[in-house]
């Protein structure tokens, strides 16, 4: 932490009012991977709050990043409304059964209590620790599953997607209720003093048409992020895969910043909505942060830098998508080191001059 001049609030704060800062914000978005870090095997994070709080904490200090997100896995809303998760012993979750197999049983599903329910407390405990411990220097997030990739693990990704054509009400309906959760554990994550961001894999284009994100996910993505401002809190949004062709109904959503995975151009990402909105990404996470040398993950900042540090609306250097948890930590660090030694301003010339 000592090789940066400002904490990250006082970054982001300086960064939100064009003032100068020592350098862009950075978030290799570190998941599981924190278990890593403090020694743990990733299954222990199951119902144990102050061992989740204890990895992120233990790994912003080892590498000075600039959001502590507390995160375990996609499932937790759906698990918490009967959906079966497995835990493997040093894997992270996955599904194993959806919550009901046919919409008629919809009846069964019950929006979350998030401080009874599933692993929801232990999350808002970790959330409570974290914030305590480190949130006056650096943002404390939970992490917001959104409305329609929790129904996906509600009824099943292939029964939604074929709703969407026989049963679009269908879909609505179990939307609405994972909407309603979001909604529940969004609200308990905000009494702690924490903000979140919301995550929608199932919503990119790699998945469903933008047609069917315009109907069946947008009305949601935007409830949540009117919610958000509501509570004077920005939107960072993250939708996995191909999303070139929704990016401004993402913006016109309500996000603030959207999150931009490995296989889309920043550049482009910034002549089409950059003057809407923070652009956030997007160093590949398996090829460039997993296999790749730290010299790889040098020379893809740097990429990423030179496409996007003039976004009109900011730029936060950062992985593609969630880490996967046995990237070295010297990739981490190399990705960090270079946002350093490029500092601030940036300028072509110091970019050149770093190629």
């Amino acid at each position: 932490m000592n090789k940066d001049q400002m904490t990250p609030m006082e970054r982001f704060s300086a960064y939100d009012k064009g003032e100068p800062l020592d350098r862009l914000p950075c978030v290799p978005v570190v998941g599981n991977g924190a278990a890593r870090v403090l020694g743990c095997k990733i299954s222990e994070f199951r119902d144990n709050g102050p061992l989740i709080a204890e990895a992120h904490l233990a790994a912003y200090r080892r590498f000075g990043y600039d959001t502590v997100r507390i995160f375990t896995d996609l499932y937790v809303l759906a698990e918490a409304m009967g959906a079966n998760v497995c835990y493997p012993p040093d894997e992270t979750a996955h599904l194993e059964n959806s919550a009901i197999d046919d919409i008629a049983h919809i009846g069964r599903l019950q929006p979350v209590d998030p401080r009874r329910d599933g692993n929801l407390p232990a999350l808002l405990q970790a959330l409570e620790i974290a914030h305590e411990r480190v949130g006056h220097e650096v943002p404390v997030a939970g992490a917001v599953v959104c409305p329609l990739t929790t129904a996906s693990f509600l009824i099943g990704t292939d029964n939604l997607v074929r709703m969407m054509h026989r049963n679009p009400e269908g879909v609505h309906s179990l939307c609405e209720i994972a909407l309603a959760s979001a909604l529940n554990y969004a609200r308990a994550v905000l009494d702690i003093g924490c903000t979140f961001g919301l995550t929608e894999p199932v919503s990119s284009s790699t998945i469903i048409s933008p047609a069917h994100f315009e109907k069946f996910s947008y009305p949601y993505l935007k409830r949540l992020c009117d919610f958000m401002h509501e509570h004077s809190k920005p939107v960072t949004l993250h939708i996995c895969g191909k999303t070139e062709r929704i990016w401004p109904l993402m913006a016109d959503a309500g996000a603030d910043c959207i999150s931009i995975d490995e296989m889309e151009d920043l550049r482009k990402t910034k002549e089409s909505v950059g003057h809407r909105v923070r652009v956030m990404g997007n160093v590949a996470t398996a090829e460039t942060l997993l296999q790749g040398s730290p010299a790889d993950v040098r020379a893809e900042t740097l990429d990423c830098i030179r496409k996007a540090h003039d976004n009109p609306r900011g730029f936060i250097v950062a992985s593609g998508c969630s880490l996967p948890t046995e990237v070295p930590f010297a990739n981490i660090d190399a990705m960090l080191d270079t946002v350093r030694e490029v500092g601030w301003p940036v300028t072509v010339a110091k970019l050149d001059s770093m190629t």
